[in-house]
């Protein structure tokens, strides 16, 4: 008997997916950015190319501003896997070349919100992201 994998509509990349344990954390923090912080569905990527110390490597959620800079980049784990220091570490190093203002790490059930002083050389965390219009 042939299976059938799950899959979901992805708005953002206009396809359906496989349904993983991670694209599921991943399409609740697409709807959460763009159904609770209104962030135009226009200004997000999925899995962006992200070339790091010539690798080549895939940003879970990367958010560009209005003037189509990174602004967010979000690394998503399964809810099974703990977001750890080798999870902040893997964002930072996709960072690196984004150079975006806030990184957010999430399992689904933990969420991580940061956000990145370029100037001052420092990292403050956050309790959650600010709505689009605020920003």
């Amino acid at each position: 008997m042939h299976e059938t994998k799950r899959q979901i509509f992805d708005e953002i990349r206009k396809k359906y997916v496989q349904l993983t344990p991670e694209e599921w954390v991943r399409q609740h923090l697409i709807k959460y950015i763009i159904t609770e912080k209104n962030f135009p569905p226009g200004l997000i990527a999925v899995e962006k190319k992200v070339e790091y110390n010539g690798i080549n490597k895939r940003a879970d959620v990367v958010v560009y501003n209005k003037e189509g800079k990174p602004f967010l980049i979000a690394e998503c784990k399964a809810p099974s896997v703990n977001i750890t220091e080798a999870a902040f570490q893997q964002a930072v190093a996709y960072n690196y070349t984004l150079q975006a203002k806030y990184i957010v790490l999430t399992n689904g059930m933990q969420h991580f919100f940061a956000s990145i002083d370029y100037a001052k050389k420092q990292l403050l965390i956050l309790t959650d992201i600010l709505p689009y219009t605020e920003l």
